[in-house]
């Protein structure tokens, strides 16, 4: 039986993949998430997935390792965390009244086959008008300072959207769990 690990330190990738009731162990990779030069926010969504995925291998043999990542963009701006109040004032001001497209990548790797799964979902998100009352109000309930694009899309997020557009809520959360569940399926593990 290979374990399942999921390469992350998020507390709602954590949540998500328990839906599954499978167990799993959790390693937080260390990584550089620094964009590189030009790259575009669906790139790097990619590209850090799969890192993830293989600096846990490392540790996992026999395993099977779940990662993701979440960009956003917004008028070919790069959307990420936020990490302070301020930046997420920022951050809502500007999306306010815009359509942003959040990108959750997938990646799966099987460390005994080598073999390798992997998929960018994207995600369309219109943010309603915002002004600052509403978004202080918001944020006073709900710090969403670790979340791309300022937002719990799960929770009180939700109230400052006007509308979502993707064939997996879960990818707007942070792990796309109908396409994890194909891939799981794919190597044997059966819910």
């Amino acid at each position: 039986m290979l374990t399942i690990v999921l390469a992350s330190s998020s507390p709602y990738r954590r949540e998500l993949l328990s839906r599954f009731k499978l167990p799993f162990d959790v390693f937080s990779p260390d990584i550089d998430e620094t964009p590189l030069m030009d790259e575009k926010a669906k790139d790097i969504s990619f590209r850090l997935a799969r890192e993830k995925v293989f600096k846990v291998a490392n540790h996992y043999p026999n395993s099977l390792i779940i990662g993701s990542d979440q960009t956003a963009e917004c008028q070919n701006q790069i959307i990420e965390k936020p990490n302070t109040h301020e930046n997420a004032i920022k951050q809502l001001q500007f999306l306010g009244g815009k359509i942003a497209t959040f990108y959750t990548s997938l990646c799966l790797l099987n460390t005994k086959t080598k073999q390798v799964q992997e998929c960018v979902i994207d995600f369309e998100v219109k943010y309603k008008e915002l002004n600052r009352e509403i978004i202080e109000s918001y944020l006073l309930k709900e710090q969403a300072y670790n979340c791309v694009g300022s937002i719990k899309s799960e929770g009180l997020g939700i109230t400052l959207l006007e509308y979502i557009k993707g064939e997996d809520p879960t990818a707007l959360v942070g792990l796309p769990l109908i396409k994890l569940s194909n891939m799981l399926r794919n190597e044997g593990v059966l819910f």
